[in-house]
């Protein structure tokens, strides 16, 4: 499997769809792309494009509904939805809006209220161990939804009731719509304040697939006694180098000059 190339297509397909529609959020949306990649095409979750509902399917959970342009073209790619169906992100008439909607294949719940998703994870996953179910539940959670009390409170309760069949990823790049999250309200150090709630902690490179693919075998093999979390580090707007650590690629569109420079960096010559 290919990932770069994997990586660089699904980029372009992020790229285009934004400034065609002249909508959504691009900085965070390249930050965790490389994370939905190895998830689903490392093979760390069980599903069926043609089979969306499949009863058995691992469930994830991307808790950061506005990077919704990252998770369409990936499930674009996986042939859930098709190119077509993509090409009418943020029409009127469509389900595909900037914050994630249910009521598109592959997607399992709706979010973009920061801070629901690790909640709604839990459940899932605490209804899933009580009725014996073998299905895995992954939540993919950005570094700003840790301002959000809900999600300490999630926390809490998936240690306590030892969640072990619940993955929590961590979009780590360090910035939020306003700034850096260290110069806002500090969140490091992150890696013993999760360790003392009573995680399995892994903190690795989240654009480095050797790294994720690694973990995310690991978990999926090792029976570990604790729920886990990893903590991905990346970089906001991540592989077009003028967005890179750059607050304005939050949500600032590209205009035609920078859609030209960006798509040439995203090119294979």
């Amino acid at each position: 499997m290919n990932f770069p190339k994997i990586s660089k297509e699904i980029r372009k397909l992020i790229l285009n769809t934004i400034y065609n529609s002249k909508a959504g959020h691009i900085g965070g949306s390249l930050s965790c792309v490389d994370i939905l990649i190895s998830l689903y095409f490392g093979e760390f979750l069980r599903f069926n494009a043609k089979e969306p509902n499949m009863e058995s399917r691992d469930r994830l959970i991307v808790s950061k509904g506005h990077a919704s342009v990252a998770y369409y073209s990936v499930l674009t790619k996986l042939g859930f939805i098709s190119k077509k169906k993509l090409a009418t992100y943020c029409r009127n008439n469509t389900h595909l809006a900037t914050h994630l909607s249910s009521k598109v294949p592959g997607v399992e719940f709706d979010t973009g209220s920061l801070g629901h998703g690790l909640s709604v994870s839990c459940g899932i996953a605490f209804s899933a161990k009580k009725d014996k179910k073998k299905y895995k539940i992954a939540c993919l959670i950005s570094d700003g939804e840790l301002y959000e009390g809900s999600t300490w409170e999630a926390l809490l309760f998936a240690s306590h009731h030892q969640l072990v069949n619940l993955t929590i990823i961590i979009d780590r790049n360090k910035q939020i719509v306003m700034d850096k999250t260290e110069d806002c309200i500090k969140i490091d150090p992150l890696k013993p304040k999760l360790k003392s709630f009573g995680y399995k902690v892994f903190e690795i490179n989240g654009h480095n697939f050797n790294q994720l693919n690694k973990t995310f075998n690991k978990i999926k093999k090792k029976k570990f006694s604790k729920p886990v979390i990893i903590i991905a580090n990346t970089i906001k707007g991540k592989g077009i180098s003028f967005m890179e650590k750059n607050v304005k690629w939050h949500h600032a569109i590209p205009q035609t000059e920078e859609y030209i420079r960006a798509l040439n960096e995203l090119s294979d010559e």
